[in-house]
């Protein structure tokens, strides 16, 4: 027996790495096989549990290369508590897990600890432009391991602007280049839902241990643990362990630190320490370069089918919501044209998504901005659209000509009626310096987000 255990022992080793081995493997006893069924001896409920979910597969496979005829894993405590449930030669898959989103290689815990990663998530199929090069910089340097200068890393944006690809995409590559690493990617709403877990089951211990022993942390979200008084103090605690371990931490959510309601404020100054990236909403530049990116992808799965000329640009143009409606309106067409054996033209294309259209409508006026921002810098309306040209009201003025061309459908000659009777290259001015600004100024782009926010409410 301790032969055949001696050889198991060193085929996982082998399959699941040095770490993994020496915390879950190591601890195990094969105390006899009897009827097709292995009695594994573990030391703790906690270890057994864990083994008999995530590594019965392997064992089973490695004790039948051994030559044991095993067809199912019985773990018992070593202490003589209850067996836990026996593991079988085929375990279901977890039904939270689809098959096309399967846990990256390595990545610690899958269906318990963290959560699927998304195949089509990684970074050679991130498109990247202005408004997120610098998320994607960054993401690419936490993924490549090693020091970095700043932690934590954190992403945010809307919805729908690539948090959560650039997230997927930093563990599989930090998987990819270190096999060994242990990463953790969950949302905040696993973290508080397995941290009452532990706190009803007993197990605090045990969740202190696996969250403070990895080496990246990425939590999704983060917005939601908000409010959760306990939740906020066992995140700072794993904040903190990590970080004076020099452990990575990358933490995404939908808004500032510094605007996220409810969070204690120790941990808004921590996750403030590190760089902070705001994901702007797509420009028109790059929403056409993520189309004829999927275009490309879409040729491959309907052959034969004519994009006509316009037709991107246009989609481009009219649906600026975020990249996920952006996607589903081209896949929507190209399952639309393969149907009916139609070319792509605009004809078709504002058919078939008539409702994507109308949903997509920029419905701000633009009064309503400048009302906005005249409220949000206390000037005056009739400052903000009257000849003054000092710096206190040239700027908001200029930032509502940004919302203005950004927001409506209105063209800058319109648009600059709308501002004392202003001429068209007066307005593309002041949009351009705007643009600039925002790519330097973290300030002024968090305010020309939290008007946009107002705006779209």
């Amino acid at each position: 027996m301790n032969e055949l255990w001696a050889g198991v022992r060193s085929e996982l080793e082998a399959r699941v790495g040095t770490h993994n081995f020496a915390t879950w493997i190591a601890p195990l006893d094969l105390r006899a096989i009897e009827g097709g069924s292995a009695d594994i001896a573990c030391p703790t409920r906690f270890l057994s549990d864990w083994v008999s979910r995530h590594y019965a597969r392997p064992i089973l496979d490695a004790l039948s290369n051994q030559g044991a005829e095993v067809e199912r894993l019985n773990f018992t405590i070593a202490t003589g508590a209850r067996p836990a449930p026996a593991a079988s030669a085929a375990p279901a898959p977890a039904p939270e897990q689809p098959a096309a989103r399967v846990p990256a290689r390595g990545i610690m815990g899958d269906d318990e600890m963290s959560a699927p990663l998304d195949s089509r998530f990684t970074f050679d199929n991130f498109i990247v432009g202005k408004p997120n090069e610098l998320a994607h910089a960054a993401a690419r340097r936490v993924a490549e391991g090693g020091p970095v200068t700043f932690n934590p890393l954190f992403l945010y944006g809307g919805v729908g602007l690539g948090k959560t690809h650039l997230m997927h995409a930093i563990a599989r590559e930090r998987q990819a280049r270190d096999p060994e690493a242990r990463v953790l990617y969950l949302s905040a709403e696993q973290f508080m839902y397995r941290f009452v877990r532990a706190l009803r089951e007993r197990t605090v211990m045990n969740f202190k241990e696996l969250f403070r022993t990895v080496d990246l942390l990425m939590v999704d979200d983060v917005q939601f643990i908000a409010g959760k008084d306990s939740t906020q103090e066992e995140f700072f605690h794993t904040f903190n362990a990590l970080v004076d371990q020099g452990k990575q931490i990358v933490i995404s959510a939908d808004r500032a630190p510094g605007e996220i309601k409810d969070m204690e404020e120790r941990i808004r100054s921590r996750l403030s320490c590190g760089l902070i990236v705001d994901l702007h909403p797509t420009d028109y530049e790059l929403r056409l370069s993520i189309l004829q990116s999927k275009t490309e992808l879409f040729r491959a799965t309907y052959p034969g089918l004519t994009l006509c000329d316009g037709v991107l640009e246009f989609l481009a143009h009219r649906i600026t919501s975020n990249v996920r409606v952006l996607e589903g309106a081209l896949q929507r067409l190209f399952a639309f044209a393969s149907l009916t054996g139609h070319d792509i033209d605009l004809d078709m294309t504002q058919e078939s998504l008539a409702d994507i259209l109308r949903a997509s409508d920029r419905k701000v006026s633009v009064e309503e901005i400048q009302r906005k921002v005249a409220e949000h810098y206390n000037i005056r309306l009739s400052d903000l659209v009257g000849p003054k040209r000092v710096r206190t009201l040239a700027r908001p003025r200029q930032i509502a000509m940004y919302l203005a061309k950004q927001m409506t459908s209105r063209s800058l000659p319109e648009i600059g009626r709308r501002f004392g009777g202003r001429d068209h290259t007066t307005i593309m001015h002041g949009v351009r310096k705007i643009e600039e600004l925002r790519r330097e100024d973290r300030s002024m782009a968090e305010d020309i987000d939290l008007l946009r926010r107002a705006l779209e409410m």
